[in-house]
């Protein structure tokens, strides 16, 4: 199985919407996607709540059987749009990929 972690510092103001909002947007966003892709076994996605200049704002824990099913879902059209958004609203972004 692989565990796919990923971690976002958001803009203050993106897409007219302020951070709180979009983080809000991309966690509906991310989360509509379990139903829509196969691949994926499970979906958390998180929004922080302690104010601090070390913390991300938002943060995706899923999981997939297998490497290639995460290759899938990086290239699955509806991931890909919720990507875009992320993308544009985003200031930085981390992520690790890990066998368990």
């Amino acid at each position: 199985m692989i565990k796919h972690i990923v971690m976002w510092k958001l803009k203050e103001i993106a897409e007219g919407h302020g951070k709180l909002e979009n983080a809000r947007i991309i966690k509906t966003e991310l989360e509509l996607l379990k139903d829509e892709i196969s691949e994926i076994i499970d979906i958390e996605v998180g929004i922080n709540v302690v104010e601090d200049a070390q913390a991300y704002d938002v943060v995706l824990y899923s999981t997939f059987k297998n490497k290639e099913d995460l290759n899938r879902y990086q290239i699955n059209p509806s991931h890909v749009k919720v990507a875009g958004f992320i993308g544009k609203v985003r200031e930085s972004r981390v992520v690790v990929d890990y066998e368990i």
